[in-house]
């Protein structure tokens, strides 16, 4: 693959990441949008259907992991990197999910920044951001 195409297939799929942060209120069901603005200072948690909170949380996540390991795959062009990042993935979701519904259910105004960060790591691509410059690194000590 030409370094031309592979910084084009890289520029497309970090655009997807954008149109997925960018409408993210339109695509995706979370009330925590607008209330970790602002609302979180002064107003309890918002109203919210949790098992539909958490398909679209898991939806919005499995969306942001499959752009995030298409991008390690075009910049390593390893197997064995993917399948250590489908692994880091599964293993991530599982941990994050427990403490956000554990937050969800039972709202605490004290614990609205932890859930706010445990609520970013299945949210956002922060895999990629923690994974390409490791993998990076393993490279070039390989």
């Amino acid at each position: 693959m030409g370094k031309f195409v592979k910084l084009l297939l890289v520029g497309v799929l970090v655009l997807l990441l954008i149109v997925i942060r960018a409408f993210e209120d339109v695509f995706f069901y979370d009330p925590y949008l607008t209330f970790f603005e602002n609302d979180y200072l002064y107003l309890d948690s918002p109203r919210r259907e949790i098992a539909k909170l958490v398909l679209f949380t898991t939806l919005r996540f499995l969306l942001n992991t499959i752009i995030s390991l298409g991008i390690l795959f075009v910049v390593f062009r390893d197997i064995s990197i993917i399948k250590f990042s489908i692994l880091i993935y599964c293993i991530a979701y599982v941990v994050l999910l427990i403490p956000f519904l554990y937050f969800v259910i039972n709202p605490h105004q004290d614990d609205y920044y932890l859930f706010f960060n445990i609520r970013r790591f299945l949210i956002q691509p922060i895999g990629l951001i923690l994974l390409l410059p490791a993998f990076y690194y393993y490279k070039l000590n390989r």
